[in-house]
């Protein structure tokens, strides 16, 4: 596993160097990322909460150190995370089931359209 505290500081750094070379890029991201909590539905505990179960989705190492500890700075507490992870979980299950069924949706064109 990862020493997340330090994988945090190294991965800042490295953003820090593309925002020298490529500032539009990084100032975009942030606009992005800051323009949910502007409007205020929902609290800044949630926001984390998602962005942590979008990290697990999305499999991005950067994303879990950060909105790790974001969350907990926002007072999320294991529990609150472990439910949000489940939830993490269970899309990812729903969304391998949902293309298990696109496959037999094109096995089932692949047979219908194959010569006799």
């Amino acid at each position: 596993m990862l020493n997340w505290p330090e994988y945090r500081k190294q991965l800042m750094n490295r953003i820090g160097m593309i925002g020298k070379l490529s500032p539009d890029t990084v100032a975009g991201y942030q606009t992005l990322s800051n323009a949910g909590s502007k409007t205020g539905h929902l609290n800044a505990k949630t926001r984390e909460l998602i962005s942590l179960a979008v990290a697990v989705t999305t499999r991005c190492d950067g994303c879990i150190t950060v909105h790790t500890a974001e969350a907990l700075k926002q007072g999320a507490t294991h529990e609150e995370i472990a439910e949000a992870l489940g939830v993490a979980v269970a899309m990812n299950a729903g969304a391998a089931l949902v293309y298990s069924a696109r496959v037999l949706d094109a096995v089932h064109a692949y047979e219908s359209t194959a010569p006799a």
